[in-house]
C-alpha cells in the first residue's frame, strides 16, 4: 500500500522577505522625497509676499526679479535647509540610540542630548563668538551631556526606568540653566538666544545654516558608514564579539555620530521634540525590521514631519511667531506618556 506524503505550504524564504522589504522601504522613501518636494514649493511660495511655483524657483537659482531673489535666496531657503537637515538629523539620531540601547524611549531630548547642545549655543553666543561658530559649542554641550548621563546612569547598567528618569533630569536641568541666562543676557542677545527655550527656525540665515549643514551632512555619512556595526550590535553583544566586532569600540562610536547629529541639529533649531522619539517608531511600524534603507528613509520622514510643523506655526496657528517646538512638543506629549505606559507593564522583548 502506497502512502501519499501530506502536502507541506512552503513558508517565504527569508530572501523573499527581504526583497518585499526593500520593495516596500524604496516606495515609502519615494512617497516621501514627493512629499518633500511638494511641502517645499509651499514653504518658497508662501508667506507675507505670494510667489509663484515658477518664479520661486527661478529665484532660487538665482533667476528673476532681484526682489524675488532676495527673499527666496536670503530668508526662504535658510529656513528651509535648517529645517532639513534638523529634522532628518534628529529622526537619525533617534533611531540610532534606540537601537543602541535596544530601549524605544532612548532620544536625544528624552536624554538630554539636545538640552546639552542648546547649552553649548547659548554659552557660545554669551561670549560673543560668531554665529557660524554655534554648531561647535551645541556639539560640545551635547558630549557633556552625554558624558552625564553616563556618569549617573552607566553604574548601574542602562535599565529603561533609569536611563529615562535620569535623561530627564540631566534636559530639565540644562533647560534650567540656558533659562537662566536668557533671562540674565543683555536684551539685545535675549532673543537670539530665545531659539534654545524651546526651538525656532525663525531668523535663520547661511551664516548659521552653512557650518551646521556641512558638518550634519558628514554626521549623516558616519551614521550610514556604521550602520553594518549597528546591525551586527542588533544581534546581542555576546553574538557580535564571537563575529570579530569590537563590542565596546562600535558602541562608542555610534554614541559618537548620534550625539553628533543632535548635537549639530539642535544648533541650527534649539531642542525641537518628538521627531527623534517617534519618527523611528512610525518607520518600523511601516517598513519593518531596521535597515540601511529604514535608516534613509527615517531621516526623510523627520525632515518631513519638521516642515510641516514649521508651515503649521507659520500659516496655520494665529499666534505670530510661534516655535516650532511648541508645535512639536504637543505631538511628542502623549506620545511619551504612551511609551511610558508600556514600558511600565512587563514584555517579552525579542531582539531587534
Amino acid at each position: 500500500m502506497t502512502t501519499t506524503a501530506p502536502l507541506l505550504t512552503a513558508s517565504p524564504e527569508p530572501r523573499d522577505v527581504r526583497a518585499r522589504q526593500r520593495r516596500r522601504t524604496a516606495l515609502l522613501s519615494c512617497g516621501a522625497v514627493l512629499v518633500l518636494g511638494v511641502l517645499a514649493t509651499v514653504f518658497l511660495t508662501t508667506g507675507e509676499m505670494a510667489l509663484s511655483p515658477s518664479v520661486a524657483l527661478r529665484g532660487l537659482i538665482g533667476l528673476g526679479d532681484t526682489g524675488d531673489v532676495y527673499i527666496v535666496q536670503e530668508f526662504r531657503a535658510p529656513r528651509l535647509v535648517a529645517a532639513l537637515l534638523a529634522g532628518a538629523g534628529l529622526a537619525a539620531a533617534g533611531a540610532v540610540l534606540q537601537r543602541l540601547f535596544r530601549n524605544p524611549m532612548a532620544s536625544p531630548d528624552v536624554m538630554g542630548i539636545t538640552g546639552g547642545a542648546s547649552f553649548g549655543s547659548v554659552v557660545l553666543l554669551a561670549t560673543g563668538a560668531s554665529q557660524s561658530l554655534i554648531p561647535v559649542g551645541a556639539l560640545g554641550g551635547g558630549l557633556v551631556a552625554a558624558v552625564l548621563l553616563g556618569a549617573f546612569a552607566w553604574r548601574s547598567g542602562l535599565a529603561v526606568t533609569r536611563l529615562v528618569l535620569v535623561g530627564l533630569a540631566v534636559q530639565a536641568g540644562l533647560a534650567a540653566a540656558v533659562n537662566l541666562m536668557v533671562v540674565r543676557f543683555p536684551a539685545e542677545l535675549a532673543g537670539s538666544a530665545r531659539q534654545w527655550t524651546t526651538g525656532s527656525l525663525y531668523g535663520r540665515t547661511w551664516t548659521e545654516v552653512w557650518g551646521a549643514a556641512a558638518a550634519l551632512a558628514v554626521a549623516l555619512a558616519a551614521v550610514f558608514l556604521l550602520n553594518r556595526r549597528l546591525a551586527v550590535l542588533d544581534l546581542g553583544d555576546d553574538s557580535a564579539g564571537a563575529l570579530g566586532l569590537g563590542v565596546s569600540a562600535a558602541r562608542l562610536q555610534l554614541l559618537v555620530a548620534a550625539v553628533a547629529l543632535a548635537s549639530l541639529a539642535a544648533a541650527l533649531t534649539g531642542p525641537v521634540s518628538f521627531i527623534a522619539l517617534a519618527v523611528p517608531h512610525v518607520v518600523r511600524f511601516l517598513a519593518g525590521p531596521p535597515t540601511a534603507g529604514t535608516l534613509a528613509l527615517t531621516g526623510l520622514t523627520g525632515a518631513v514631519l519638521l516642515l510641516a510643523s514649521d508651515l503649521v506655526v507659520q500659516h496655520l496657528l494665529p499666534v505670530e511667531g510661534l516655535p516650532v517646538g511648541v508645535v512639536t512638543a504637543t505631538l511628542g506629549a502623549p506620545w511619551l506618556l504612551v511609551l511610558m505606559f508600556r514600558q511600565s507593564t512587563p514584555v517579552k522583548r525579542s531582539s531587534v
